[in-house]
This record gives structure tokens, sequence and C-alpha cells, in this order.
């Protein structure tokens, strides 16, 4: 079992590099397709930089849960967990560097991504097999997944006018809502 769970752990981190990696582009190559922003990065804000580790690690342990869940009770409740964490890990890696140095680095964003990535698995691994999780606590944890889930889509389009949304290239905020345009 143990080795079931490293397998689909570093394939997991593997799969969250790549298309995490893609989807900082997405946008872009689509023409700036609205239904692309869904998913994609549509900025350089931080809020949107998150997509690119939520989205890739929500699909994975959706595919993960329904190869395994017969076998891994729980696993994809420390997988949101550490889903989480690895967020978080990102947020306060960033405001913190950029705060004490005064400014961003594409290197270390770039590391801070991965370490989000290696965060989110690996904390979830180690959490699992140490069975530190319990199948009472699933329930919100999993409801806190869809609230992510829907917090990405609609701050994309009706972004709050806070620092974690702003783009630091453009200082805009998100993108035109296609449902406020017409566009959809």
């Amino acid at each position: 079992m143990k080795k079931s769970i490293k397998h689909y752990t570093i394939f997991g981190i593997l799969f969250s590099l790549i298309l995490g990696t893609l989807l900082h582009f997405i946008f872009q190559w689509t023409g700036q397709a609205p239904a692309a922003g869904f998913f994609s990065a549509v900025n350089e804000s931080t809020w949107e930089h998150l997509k690119l580790l939520f989205y890739p690690c929500f699909l994975f342990f959706l595919f993960e849960h329904f190869k395994t869940r017969a076998d891994f009770t729980g696993l994809f409740t420390c997988r949101i967990i550490g889903l989480m964490l690895g967020l978080l890990v990102i947020v306060a890696g960033f405001y913190t560097y950029s705060g004490i140095i005064g400014r961003s680095f594409l290197v270390i964003d770039i590391l801070l991504f991965a370490a989000g990535v290696l965060t989110a698995y690996l904390w979830s691994t180690k959490n699992y097999l140490a069975r530190t999780y319990s199948k009472t606590n699933s329930l919100p944890i999993v409801c806190l997944l869809f609230v992510f889930l829907f917090l990405f889509i609609l701050f994309t389009y009706l972004p709050p006018h806070i620092a974690l949304f702003m783009d630091p290239v453009s200082f805009t905020y998100g993108i035109p809502s296609p449902l406020l345009t017409g566009l959809v």
C-alpha cells in the first residue's frame, strides 16, 4: 500500500508541476477566451497564480480518489488539506520575501510554486500514512474545496480590489465578466 501511495504522489507532483506551468499560459494562448479564465491565470496577481496549484491538484486528486477510494479511505481528505497548505505556502512565501526584499523575482516565484506543489503532496502523503486524519471530519474539508473552486471562478471576473487580486504589471483586477459583458 505504501508503495502505491508513493507512486501516486510522485506522479501527482509531476502532473501538477507540468499542468500548472501550462495553465500559466492558457489564457493568452486562447486569445484571452473568457472561459479559459475559469481555470487559468488571467493576469499576474497572486490570486490568479494560485490556480496553477489548485486546478492540477484538484484534477489529480479526483482521478486518484476514483482509482483508489476502495483501498485508501481518507486519502482525499488528506490531499485537500495538503492543497490548502500548499496555497498558504505560496501566499505566505510570496508576501514574506517580496515584502522583505521590496520586489518579486521570477525564479523565486517559480520555486514557491514548486514548494506549494511539494507541500500539497508530501504533507498529505505523510499524514495519510501516519493515519492522522479522521473519517468524521471529511465533509467540511470537501466543502472547503468546493468553496475555493467557486471563489476561483467568481474572483476571476469579480475580484475584490485588494493587493492579493491586483495584477502588479497592469494594476488591474481580474477580467471583465462574460456574463456582464454579453460574451456568453
